[in-house]
């Protein structure tokens, strides 16, 4: 679980960073996920309006279970890392970065285009980098985080001991 905090702090920090270093607005890709998911599912209080003005709470609502939601799915991706890791233990750093990294990337862009709330081959160049490089610093730092804790487990550290980085 710490790692994937880690993981998804780095991604909101280089997703914030870019917000105000290109001055550009925020986005609200994953409330019209969770708006887009919610028409799917009958859930009339969080869907996206279809047609006639925004419900200014269901709007509220969605941006409300924005964070939650990309914690969901970075937890998801760091489970399915750690079952990975269970039976493959060769990988180098490096590789497992960019591994855990482009999982995750893959895992938003496919939903985002699935659910037709964007259309990721449409993105131009610099939208492209600034998705890979938030996933990066995503993936790169929560196995970052991965290898200090296996290191200090392997030491025979305690529980306690394990969070501290030499």
């Amino acid at each position: 679980m710490a790692t994937r905090a880690v993981g998804s702090s780095a991604l909101n920090i280089a997703n914030y960073g870019d917000v105000a270093v290109r001055s550009r607005p925020s986005n609200s890709v994953l409330a019209q996920v969770i708006g887009a998911l919610a028409a799917k599912l009958g859930v009339q209080s969080l869907a996206n309006s279809v047609s006639g003005p925004m419900d200014e709470t269901a709007e509220n609502r969605r941006a409300g279970l924005e964070g939650p939601l990309g914690y969901l799915v970075g937890w998801g991706v760091g489970a399915g890392y750690g079952l990975l890791c269970s039976h493959v233990r060769s990988l180098p750093v490096p590789v497992s970065s960019v591994a855990l990294s482009l999982a995750a990337m893959t895992g938003s862009d496919v939903s985002i285009g699935v659910l037709g709330v964007s259309d990721p081959q449409s993105w131009g160049r610099k939208d492209r980098a600034v998705d890979l490089g938030s996933h990066l610093a995503d993936g790169s730092s929560a196995r970052g985080l991965r290898r200090v804790r296996r290191r200090h487990v392997d030491d025979g550290e305690s529980a306690a001991g394990r969070i501290a980085v030499r």
